[in-house]
C-alpha cells in the first residue's frame, strides 16, 4: 500500500495515530490542573516506565491539556551532562517576560525577574557555563546563595507568585528526569514542597525510568507525599488491537484479527513496537488487508530496524564488561532476575558485580524492581542481546 498514507508513526516521542489505554492518567492530570488553579492541594505527577512505553508521548499530550486550560508551560528534557539550573533558567526568563507584558497591577513579575537575575549570578559562580542577557538589578538575598536546594525553591515561589498575580498558572514538564543528580532532584522536590505550602499555581509533570520513585525517595523522604508516580506500562491485548486497527480502519484498510494477535505476541503490547510492526505491515501489504501472512513478512524488516536503531544505539555505549553482564541477564530469559543468578552465570562472586551494576543503572540500561533483582529498562532487550552476542563470552 501507499507508504505516504501510512498512518503509523514509530519514533522517539512521535504521537501515535490513536492514543489508547492512558485515559486514567490523562484524567488525573486534568484534575491536578483544575485543583491547582483553585488552590486545592493535589500531588504533582512523575510518570515512570520502561523505554518505548510512550511516556514522552503522554507527557506531550498532558502538556496540550495544560495549554488548553490556559496554563503557561515549560518543557525541558533533562540531560546527564547539563546541570538543572542552566537548563531551566532560559525558560523561566521567557515565562517571566511574558507575564511582565500582561497588563495589570502589581510587580510580582518584575520581582521574579530580579530573583532570576540573582539566581543566574549564583549559577555563574558555580557552573561558569551560562550567559543569559537579563538587564535588570538582582534581588539581593533571594536565590543567590549558590546552593540549589535553597535557591531553586525561592525562584519557583517567585515565578508562581508572578503567575498568580496575573491570574495565570504554570506547569513545568521535565522528561528523562532520572538524569538529574541527587542534589538537583532534591532541590526540585524542595521547590515543589515550598510551592505547595504556599498554595501557589505551579505544578510539575515529569517522566522517567522505573528507578525514579526510588531516586525521589532517597533524595527526600517526603517525596511520596508530594508526587504521584503513575506507572506507564505495556498496553493490554485489547488496547493494542485498538491502537493498530482503528488507524487502519480510518484509512479504509482491514487489520485482520489473527494479524493483530500475532503483533501482540511479538510486541508484548509495548507501544513503540506496535507502531513499528504496524508501519512495516502497512508497507508490506499489497491490498487493503493486513493479514497474518503480511505481518510475518514484515517481521524480519522490523527486527532489523529495531536492532539497528532502537537497540544498537544503546548497545554501542557499553563497555565489554557491561555487554557481558547484560548478556548474562539475557541468558536467564525475560523478566527480573536475582543478582546471585547473574553472578552464577558469569561464574564470579556477587560482590564483584557492584561496580558494573552501578554503571549500568546510571546509564539507564537496568533497574532494580525489587531488592536484589535486576531487569532491563528496554523491553525485549534480552532478545536483542541474544541476537547481538549469540554465545556468552567467557
Amino acid at each position: 500500500m501507499d507508504p505516504i498514507r501510512n498512518p503509523y508513526s514509530p519514533g522517539a516521542g512521535s504521537p501515535p495515530p490513536e492514543l489508547v489505554g492512558r485515559d486514567g492518567v490523562l484524567e488525573q492530570a486534568r484534575i491536578l490542573f483544575g485543583r491547582a488553579r483553585v488552590k486545592k492541594p493535589e500531588k504533582s505527577m512523575l510518570l515512570t516506565g520502561l523505554r518505548g512505553v510512550g511516556k514522552t508521548v503522554l507527557l506531550n499530550e498532558i502538556e496540550r491539556l495544560a495549554r488548553a486550560d490556559s496554563y503557561r508551560t515549560i518543557v525541558i528534557e533533562a540531560h546527564e551532562k547539563k546541570p538543572l539550573g542552566p537548563l531551566v533558567a532560559p525558560f523561566l526568563r521567557s515565562l517571566l517576560f511574558d507575564l511582565d507584558r500582561i497588563a495589570g497591577a502589581g510587580d510580582k513579575a518584575k520581582r521574579g525577574l530580579r530573583v532570576l537575575r540573582s539566581f543566574l549570578g549564583a549559577l555563574k559562580v558555580t557552573y561558569n557555563d551560562i550567559a543569559i542577557g537579563l538587564d535588570i538589578d538582582p534581588e539581593d538575598g533571594s536565590a543567590d546563595s549558590g546552593d540549589l536546594e535553597i535557591d531553586l525553591p525561592n525562584l519557583f515561589v517567585a515565578v508562581a507568585e508572578a503567575a498568580e498575580e496575573r491570574n495565570s498558572a504554570v506547569a513545568v514538564f521535565i522528561d528523562e528526569i532520572q538524569y538529574l543528580s541527587q542534589k538537583e532532584l532534591g532541590a526540585l522536590i524542595m521547590a515543589m514542597h515550598r510551592v505547595q505550602q504556599h498554595q501557589l499555581p505551579l505544578v510539575l509533570m515529569g517522566a522517567g525510568l522505573p528507578i525514579l520513585p526510588g531516586l525521589a525517595g532517597e533524595s527526600k523522604s517526603y517525596a511520596e507525599r508530594l508526587f504521584s508516580f503513575p506507572e506507564i506500562g505495556a498496553l493490554s491485548e485489547e488496547d493494542s488491537a485498538k491502537a493498530l486497527r482503528e488507524p487502519a480502519q480510518a484509512a479504509g484498510v482491514v487489520f485482520e484479527a489473527e494479524a493483530l494477535r500475532e503483533v501482540y505476541q511479538l510486541t508484548k503490547g509495548y507501544p513503540y513496537f506496535l507502531q513499528e510492526w504496524g508501519y512495516q505491515s502497512w508497507n508490506q501489504a499489497s491490498a487493503n488487508v493486513i493479514s497474518f501472512e503480511v505481518v510475518k513478512r514484515a517481521s524480519p524488516t522490523v527486527v532489523a530496524r529495531l536492532d539497528q536503531n532502537f537497540f544498537r544505539v544503546r548497545f554501542d555505549r557499553l563497555t565489554p564488561s557491561e555487554k557481558r553482564f547484560l548478556r548474562a541477564v539475557a541468558e536467564l530469559g525475560p523478566g527480573a532476575h536475582r543478582t546471585g543468578d547473574i553472578a552464577d552465570i558469569l561464574k564470579i562472586k556477587v560482590t564483584s558485580l557492584g561496580p558494573v551494576r552501578a554503571t549500568l543503572i546510571k546509564k539507564g540500561m537496568v533497574y532494580s524492581p525489587a531488592h536484589g533483582d535486576m531487569a532491563f529498562t528496554v523491553p525485549l532487550f534480552d532478545e536483542f542481546m541474544l541476537r547481538a552476542i549469540p554465545t556468552l563470552p567467557q
